[in-house]
């Protein structure tokens, strides 16, 4: 409950300090709140570094784990690698051998038949060009390959040569092409029946027996083709002897299973112990400097709240005090040692008087300016 004032002198003196102190902890306290935020700040930047420095550390170790065992596995699958290889030239090296021990009979056939082919040309003097796979598909055609080189020869002949040359002619007519037409039957045409009728009737028991001779050879080497092809397809591998690349290969997967293995192991081993280790060490390096830093912010903290609290208790006091008689206008130290001054000096005689008075004068200095 408020009580009467005997000094009013003494009482704004009272409140004038009273004012002045809180004043003075309220700056206190706004330098203890921007030291708390430093320390803050330097506290937690001190410990983004130990994590940085973890994180970094824990990735460098285990990109070495990785990079270390990839490079074993690569040296294994190299290794593996060089075995199949070995095994697959060894096996085409049997499958050869054996493709060349069962067509054997077949081209040593095929050799004398071409001896006897060329014996009996020679002998009737056949000319060269005549021994040929060209001419038998234009005048004995047999087989897929010389029917096929016969039409194709026929085509050009008789239909791309003539037309070429008509597209050739400058400002042609339509009976440009049946003159080309005409022209290119007759020649084409004529030495395809002059090369016959000379070559067929003179050299026909000779060209008979070559026929043959080349069916037997076109034969034989279609039983070659279809001997190769089951060889190949052929999928017993017993007849190679492969077991020892079989051993090799065998031996370089078990390796490379073994360190896919340890390098497994290591990682999990990595992951669960070292890694705690590793962050246990750097922590426990700056542990005494964060316990140190952290103490120092808590004693901050501490002093801060308890000058809040003391602030508050301070503001609380004034206003219940003071407030009543001077107003929230008035608490302020150069107000209150004016009122102090004016009552002083006989001015005022009491808090309401020297308030109206400072008011009034104030007033004048205003409207003096």
């Amino acid at each position: 409950m408020a009580q009467a004032i005997t000094d009013y002198g003494k009482f704004l003196a009272e409140a004038r300090d009273a004012v002045y102190r809180v004043n003075c902890d309220s700056r206190t306290a706004q330098q203890l709140s921007a030291e708390e935020s430093r320390r803050e700040k330097e506290l937690a930047s001190v410990k983004k570094e130990v994590a940085d420095t973890i994180s970094r550390t824990i990735r460098s170790r285990r990109d070495e784990i990785d990079t270390s065992y990839d490079r074993e596995i690569a040296r294994g699958q190299e290794k593996l690698k060089k075995a199949r290889t070995r095994r697959e030239k060894a096996k085409d090296k049997g499958v050869k051998e054996r493709i060349a021990e069962e067509t054997s009979q077949l081209k040593d056939h095929n050799r004398d038949l071409k001896v006897q082919l060329k014996t009996t040309f020679k002998k009737d003097r056949v000319p060269a060009f005549v021994n040929s796979t060209f001419y038998y598909a234009l005048y004995y055609p047999r087989g897929l390959k010389e029917l096929g080189i016969g039409l194709v020869t026929f085509l050009i002949c008789f239909l791309a040569l003539p037309c070429g040359i008509y597209f050739l002619i400058p400002e042609r007519k339509w009976w440009h092409l049946i003159a080309v037409y005409v022209a290119d039957v007759f020649l084409l045409g004529g030495l395809y029946l002059m090369v016959g009728n000379r070559t067929r009737i003179r050299y026909q028991e000779a060209l008979k027996k070559g026929r043959e001779i080349r069916n037997l050879l076109r034969s034989n080497n279609k039983k070659i083709r279809v001997i190769t092809r089951t060889i190949q397809k052929d999928g017993n591998e017993a007849l190679y002897d492969l077991e020892k690349y079989d051993d090799e290969i065998a031996c370089a997967q078990q390796e490379l299973s073994e360190i896919a293995e340890r390098k497994k192991e290591a990682i999990s081993s990595f992951e669960n112990v070292t890694r705690n280790i590793i962050s246990d060490e750097i922590e426990g390096s700056r542990k005494a400097q964060i316990l140190e830093m952290e103490a120092e912010l808590n004693d901050t903290i501490a002093q801060l709240r308890s000058l809040e609290d003391s602030i508050r208790d301070q503001n609380i006091y004034i206003t219940d005090t003071y407030g009543p008689y001077l107003g929230k206008e008035f608490l302020d130290p150069d107000r209150l040692s004016e009122l102090s001054r004016l009552i002083q000096a006989g001015a005022a005689s009491n808090i309401t008087e020297a308030i109206a008075l400072y008011k009034a004068n104030g007033q004048k200095k205003a409207d003096g300016q």
